[in-house]
């Protein structure tokens, strides 16, 4: 039982640290609980074209702009290279920090 309450907790926190990325971002954040469309909006969010998006389908490509959107994004938030490894290596970690702190995002 406990370990559910803790699962369902975490759950929540994650989405709103996505919540309050997105809306920082100026896009909705109920966005984050939409499967595809969360993807397409964190490469906006990252100031990649759109067609990055369809290359999430192609093998190896995938990986290439998985690697890159969390650079993108930490660029845009006026973190440097390092939070972009934070990003992707440990993002449930890095996402709260730029929810709840005082990061602010720039196109």
């Amino acid at each position: 039982m406990l370990q559910t309450l803790v699962s369902i907790a975490l759950a929540v926190f994650f989405i709103a640290s996505g919540w309050i990325v997105f809306a920082k971002a100026g896009d909705p954040g109920w966005a984050i609980l939409v499967p595809f469309y969360n993807a397409y909006v964190m490469i906006r969010i990252a100031g990649l074209p759109w067609w990055c998006f369809l290359l999430l389908f192609v093998p190896l490509a995938n990986v290439i702009v998985a690697v890159i959107v969390p650079f993108g994004i930490a660029k845009h938030f006026g973190k440097g290279v390092g939070f972009g490894f934070g990003l992707l290596f440990l993002g449930f970690i890095f996402y709260p920090i730029l929810a709840f702190g005082s990061a602010q995002y720039s196109a």
